[in-house]
């Protein structure tokens, strides 16, 4: 019948704009659902859904005749399972398969999403913690993306995201490494850093016998600090975030001024 007909598709469309709706809710704050990897599995996880939904509304008319109520109400509805997930995160729950087998393809096609967003998180950072910065260009970028943080974010999310303590975890480290760097005397190493918050870290205290190996992994992890400093800038949405570039790097990208009299 035309009615029905135009009411399932019309079920279908609310049902992928409200599938859109519940999949970025529950993105929010882990990054982006429709990145540059992660699109392809979020248009099949609301297409799935949406067939889902339109399935659903189409059983139901065939058992009653409330079809256009029915169909609507469901497509609306029925995709708000999507954020079930994060309200339910950290629930303990069992599933039998019974349970599980009828949500078994949306569940795989969500991981491969969160795969998708993992990536994209992933290069975005990277190309905003240069792997060729010296250790005192580290700290002035960690400054730079701080600042930016700091402008913002609200305070609640500037402690969700520990922006501060990540500052100074890329300064703690880079302190050391600039000492070693200087060859400064291995006592003196130690004492700072002994005396520093990262003193009575395993990690370090097994390498103090050999400052080099010290210094190249208190570098690693001063990067890996700076990157997490740029992914709270990811999950909160300031894609428009750039990449620091070093003062004496940017002098050497600015075009030289013409030779030649002036007037």
């Amino acid at each position: 019948m035309p009615s029905d007909a135009v009411a399932l598709a019309l079920t279908f469309l609310l049902a992928c704009v409200s599938a859109t709706f519940f999949l970025l809710m529950r993105c929010e704050g882990k990054g982006r659902a429709f990145g540059p990897s992660s699109w392809p599995w979020s248009v099949l996880v609301v297409m799935f859904t949406s067939l889902l939904s339109a399935g659903g509304a189409l059983s139901l008319t065939l058992l009653g005749r409330h079809v256009p109520n029915v169909i609507m109400t469901l497509g609306i509805a029925a995709p708000g399972g999507l954020c079930l997930g994060r309200i339910r995160e950290g629930v303990p729950e069992r599933r039998s398969v019974y349970s599980a087998a009828p949500t078994l393809w949306l569940g795989w096609l969500l991981a491969r999403m969160n795969d998708g967003m993992a990536e994209d998180k992933l290069d975005w950072c990277e190309r905003r913690v240069d792997e060729s910065w010296h250790p005192d260009e580290l700290i002035l970028a960690a400054h730079f993306y701080h600042d930016y943080l700091s402008e913002r974010l609200s305070d609640e999310d500037r402690k969700r995201y520990r922006i501060r303590g990540l500052l100074q975890d890329v300064e703690t480290r880079i302190d050391i490494v600039m000492l070693i760097d200087a060859h400064a005397p291995r006592s003196r190493v130690v004492a700072a850093l002994k005396t520093s918050r990262i003193g009575r870290e395993a990690r370090y205290q097994r390498n103090l016998d050999d400052l080099g190996r010290l210094g190249a992994r208190l570098e690693h992890d001063a990067r890996r600090a700076l990157e997490r400093l740029v992914a709270a800038a990811y999950v909160s949405s300031l894609y428009r975030l750039g990449c620091y570039t070093p003062p004496l790097r940017r002098m050497q990208r600015e075009p030289a001024e013409p030779t030649g009299s002036h007037p």
